[in-house]
């Protein structure tokens, strides 16, 4: 018998001055798509320190979270599933490094713009606006819910 494995994800929501920073990725098909800075918990990794260096990383923007959105699960059309926690944050400065493999650029878009993206099918899931709305609602918790080590 194998065992199920969700797959542990984190995601940031950053805005500034009405704007949300989302992703371009070129994940192959004939459209790019738009994402939060996201990706995958790795071993050894706080929940708080992946969703940071996904920000670096994917976006070269320095991020300090404010606050966490909750866990958001979310089965893809291929069946995997994905336990994504949520994260709140703002920019404190961006950092000018070369873009993660596969991201396109990052970009600062208003709640309209992300509605059309939607509208056209370009938002990498439905949890992009999902965690945008939480987030303007001000669904949030301080991050101490969170117990790591």
């Amino acid at each position: 018998m194998s065992r199920w494995t969700p797959h542990v994800t984190v995601a940031s929501v950053v805005e500034r001055a009405g704007r949300y920073l989302l992703v371009e990725e070129d994940k192959g098909g004939p459209f790019s798509l738009f994402n939060q800075p996201a990706g995958h918990l790795e071993p050894g990794e706080r929940l708080t320190q992946a969703a940071e260096r996904e920000t670096r990383e994917e976006a070269a923007w320095h991020i300090t979270l404010t606050g966490y959105l909750g866990l958001y699960v979310y089965t893809a059309p291929d069946e995997v599933t994905f336990h994504s926690h949520a994260f709140v944050g703002i920019p404190l400065a961006h950092l000018g490094n070369a873009l993660d493999s596969g991201i396109v650029a990052a970009h600062w878009l208003t709640l309209d713009e992300i509605e059309a993206l939607e509208r056209a099918h370009r938002l990498r899931s439905p949890l992009v606006l999902k965690r945008i709305r939480a987030a303007i609602a001000g669904r949030q918790f301080p991050l101490d819910v969170i117990h790591e080590r």
